[in-house]
């Protein structure tokens, strides 16, 4: 049975996201003192992206788990 081909663009879209997610990270750091709601907003936005790349990285994940199963 020929091994299954991982989704590379769904890879990719994880790393886009995690690039994304520490830059927010970054400035809701930067920001924690001096503007509060606008940390608030990028730790929003960073959680977001954190669970847009768990997705991606479980799309690319789900035809090599399945057929571990079979």
């Amino acid at each position: 049975m020929p091994q299954p081909q991982i989704d590379v663009k769904q890879l990719d879209q994880a790393k886009a996201s995690v690039t994304l997610t520490q830059t927010l990270l970054s400035q809701a750091i930067e920001k924690s003192s001096s503007d509060p709601t606008l940390a608030q907003e990028a730790l929003k936005q960073a959680a977001a992206e954190i669970a847009l790349a768990q997705t991606s990285v479980s799309q690319a994940q789900s035809p090599l788990l399945s057929q571990q199963m079979e």
